[in-house]
């Protein structure tokens, strides 16, 4: 009976352990007052299982002047959320609410502050097209780079 149970136990062990081998990931990103991401690639291993996005405005603007946030959209409806997030508020991450577009996004901060979201890469698709953008009032089309999920 303990040869069965080793043998039912090395078996199983793969099944097991697969989730145990997904990663939680973590990139961080500097914004300025020159309206810049510090990074413009952002790639992401492909075991990771949920990833964890740390935005710091590095700049002194508060946020009403020189807000920084982090969105990330496919690439395809990045003009699109960005024009929208120009029309909403700094009370509204300038985003429009429940826009499912919108994979993932931070709040909006000023010089000295940081912020974060954390999404599962399950919204993501390998070789899909992402384009992560600040969705300030005319700076989504400047202040961008692209995220690649491997």
């Amino acid at each position: 009976m303990p040869r069965l149970l080793s043998l039912f136990a090395l078996l199983a062990f793969p099944l097991l352990s697969a989730p145990a081998l997904a990663r939680n990931c973590v990139v961080a990103l500097e914004a300025t007052d020159l309206m810049t991401f510090n990074v413009k690639t952002i790639r992401v291993p492909g075991d990771c299982a949920q990833l964890r996005v740390v935005l710091k405005h590095v700049g002194r603007m508060p946020a009403a002047a020189m807000g920084h946030n982090w969105v990330l959209t496919e690439t395809r409806h990045h003009r699109e959320v960005g024009l929208a997030g120009g029309r909403m508020k700094l009370a509204d991450d300038f985003l429009p609410r429940g826009d499912a577009r919108v994979i993932a996004h931070t709040r909006v901060i000023g010089g000295g502050q940081s912020a974060e979201v954390v999404f599962p890469t399950s919204r993501l698709r390998k070789g899909g097209d992402y384009t992560y953008f600040c969705s300030f009032p005319g700076h989504w089309n400047m202040m961008k780079g692209r995220l690649v999920f491997e």
